[in-house]
């Protein structure tokens, strides 16, 4: 039971160390992400995930672009949307 628990914290340690690179790996990304390798792979042959393969075969990814795809998509929460509409209602009337 004691090695599961190790196993965690090194699992944790080892997410904390790639937040900090700037560059990942596929393998990296994949992890980083929680994307599955042969989803990843998709992605960025169909050009979807910025994405640099600097030798035409290895891939790499900026850990900054791949922050900014995986947010682009932003959702505002039932609060946030309810503010505005305040705001816009106290603004017209």
């Amino acid at each position: 039971m004691e090695s599961i628990t190790i196993q965690e914290k090194l699992d944790r340690i080892e997410s904390l160390l790639l937040g900090r690179k700037q560059v990942l790996t596929l393998e990296e990304a994949c992890n980083y992400t929680g994307i599955s390798r042969s989803y990843l792979y998709k992605l960025t042959s169909a050009g979807i995930v910025p994405h640099s393969k600097p030798n035409g075969k290895l891939i790499f990814f900026d850990i900054n672009r791949l922050n900014e795809w995986l947010l682009q998509n932003n959702r505002k929460s039932k609060a946030e949307i309810k503010d505005e509409a305040l705001d816009y209602v106290l603004k017209k009337g």
